[in-house]
């Protein structure tokens, strides 16, 4: 009776021992660090392990440490792939990868070290270590202003979405945190001022909206200031955009009834933009106009004109300016020579404009009929 236990038992043993090919291990494990051109641990950094004869894909992410770790990965060639961020994965920036990385059914470790491999590079380009150094500063530069970009983007983004609903005070403080983080950016001064200008319209105090129109004048200036020591030659649109500065910088003086300080920064944007410097005189001539200012306002639509011979609202205004210089001769308004012309060029250019019916008015008021011939030479008589 034992004699027939022992043999069941090592039958049993020797069954055990025979494991089924199908009941064996059939993946394997994968695991690596990643670091950065620093030489620093990438943390959230995203691994694709792709492999090239299925195509099937595993993400992993690495830990604070840099770290990445799986198991079940199908044997066979991987193309894997590093990212700094899912982001970046998103973007198709990768960081570096490995083609036909071997994955066997034990453990398989696979580091990345982007820095070495720049030194690796280097070497193999003919890089002196300064050189390398040199190369590693501006790779790490790049990295810095993109991250700093995206902030300051998401900052820009924010302020004008709480500044297109009307509050103007969230988009001010958060102007005021992105200046903070990088105050040598133009935009964001011009865009600061822009708020510090726009909500003094709605202040009710008078002290107040003195107050935010100053902090407006401050910002432009500064961005005028940096916009003009970045100058760039090769830029298109480097006068385009100061013109543009000095404009808003000069409307906010004459919100704050300096005119002469805002006919002489409108005469700057017009300097800074010639292809635009009509609108950069007309936005001068209306300031001098609503000051009472009648030559000189005469002066800046006479300069509307020699640089937009077809602009009509600024012979319409010329027009008003010389109504203005007009005196009673019994009971009969008489105006200054050109005053009828200037209204009548107005209405041959735009006969049914915004000021159309004032246009004719003033023209009744003088004693002038409509004329739509205007600076035409008339036909010879036969």
């Amino acid at each position: 009776m034992k004699k027939h236990l022992a043999i069941l038992l090592f039958v049993l043993l020797a069954l055990g021992l025979c494991v089924p090919p199908a009941l064996a291990q059939a993946s394997g494990t994968v695991k690596g660090t990643c670091k950065d051109a620093q030489g620093n641990p990438i943390a959230d950094g995203i691994v694709v392990w792709t492999n090239s004869d299925n195509g099937q894909k595993y993400t992993l992410k690495t830990n604070k440490k840099g770290e990445f770790f799986s198991l079940g990965l199908t044997p066979g060639s991987y193309l894997v792939t590093l990212y700094k961020n899912a982001d970046e994965m998103k973007a198709g920036k990768e960081m570096d990868h490995v083609k036909g990385f071997k994955v066997n059914l034990d453990e398989n470790t696979l580091d990345f070290d982007v820095k070495k491999e720049m030194e690796s590079a280097a070497k193999g380009q003919g890089l002196s270590p300064e050189q390398l150094k040199q190369m590693q500063e501006q790779q790490a530069k790049a990295a810095k202003e993109t991250t700093t970009v995206k902030s300051l983007n998401e900052k820009l983004n924010a302020a004008k979405a709480a500044a297109d609903a009307g509050d103007f005070d969230t988009a001010i403080a958060s102007l005021n945190e992105a200046t903070q983080v990088d105050a040598t950016r133009d935009l964001l001064w011009f865009k600061l001022g822009d708020y510090y200008r726009l909500s003094a319209t709605k202040q009710t105090d008078p002290a107040e909206k003195q107050k935010r129109l100053a902090s407006a004048v401050e910002d432009y200036q500064k961005a005028i200031d940096l916009k003009k020591a970045a100058a760039n030659d090769k830029d298109p649109n480097a006068g385009k955009n100061l013109a543009a500065y000095y404009n808003n910088l000069a409307e906010a003086y004459a919100k704050s009834n300096k005119v002469d300080d805002a006919v002489k920064t409108y005469e700057l944007a017009g300097q800074a933009d010639p292809a635009s410097a009509a609108q950069y005189y007309f936005n001068e001539g209306a300031v001098l106009t609503n000051a009472g200012k009648v030559d000189d306002a005469l002066a800046a639509f006479n300069k509307v004109i020699a640089a937009d011979p077809n602009r009509a609202d600024a012979y319409y205004w010329k027009g008003v300016n010389m109504i203005g210089k007009a005196t009673l001769q019994g009971d009969k308004m008489v105006a200054p020579p050109g005053t009828a012309e200037s209204f009548q060029k107005y209405l041959e250019l735009q006969p049914t404009g915004t000021y159309a019916d004032a246009a004719k008015q003033m023209l009744a008021s003088i004693g002038s009929s409509v004329e739509t011939n205007y600076g035409k030479k008339k036909a010879a008589k036969k």
